[in-house]
């Protein structure tokens, strides 16, 4: 069972959501807006955000914001609208997922199932790893370059750290999805090609290891 709070404005959107989700046992707690969550969040600890964009006194890119200063909780984003600047922007602050309203209920509960199945085996990773002065420490989720910390967002560390584990194997797009983001994931592979853009930003001199196999995926040569 799981502890959801659900962000929303829109009452019918939080009920619908608060009825697939009880109905397989989760707790569910309500907020209508994002100074609403953010402050729930500050007094309580929950599994998973699902957090909507557009809503009245903070929006949900502000509210995830506030909430990422104390907490790596997985948030997945709802949205009316399905541009790539929105995803983007979402994904640079540590959103976990990305919905496009309309949305299948049924869809979602399987998207929350897959992102805590993967951060429930994260925790279970034990490796530091060292590329010259590069240090990717698995257990601690931490990744320093000349001993100055890297901030990334939450699935930035996933990928790197499974890319980093699997050092000099050619990874396809598909075992790369499969594995990082869950073999029930629904978003469109352009997630990929996103989240190795940003983490190639991250990692500056380092984003050379990160090898672009044409008709493939991707390697990380060390």
């Amino acid at each position: 069972m799981y502890n959801i709070l659900i962000c929303d404005d829109e009452i019918m959107i939080r009920k619908l959501i608060r009825k697939y989700a009880e109905f397989e046992g989760h707790s569910v707690t309500e907020a209508a807006n994002g100074m609403e969550a953010v402050m729930l969040c500050r007094n309580n600890e929950y599994d998973i955000i699902i957090m909507d964009i557009m809503m009245p006194e903070l929006d949900g890119f502000s509210a995830c914001r506030e909430i990422r200063k104390d907490s790596f909780v997985p948030i997945i984003m709802l949205s009316a609208r399905g541009e790539e600047y929105d995803k983007i922007n979402g994904f640079e602050l540590g959103v976990d997922d990305y919905v496009v309203k309309p949305f299948s209920p049924k869809e979602l509960m399987l998207r929350i199932d897959a992102i805590m199945r993967r951060t429930v085996k994260n925790t279970n990773v034990n490796e530091v790893i060292t590329i010259d002065s590069l240090v990717a420490d698995i257990t601690a989720r931490t990744v320093t370059i000349d001993g100055v910390r890297i901030e990334m967002s939450p699935k930035e560390y996933d990928l790197f750290f499974y890319m980093i584990a699997n050092r000099n194997i050619a990874l396809t797009r598909e075992k790369l999805i499969t594995d990082v983001w869950g073999y029930d994931f629904y978003g469109d592979d352009r997630t990929l090609d996103t989240h190795i853009k940003l983490l190639r930003r991250s990692l500056g001199e380092y984003s050379k290891h990160i090898v672009t196999l044409r008709g493939v995926g991707y390697r990380f040569e060390a």
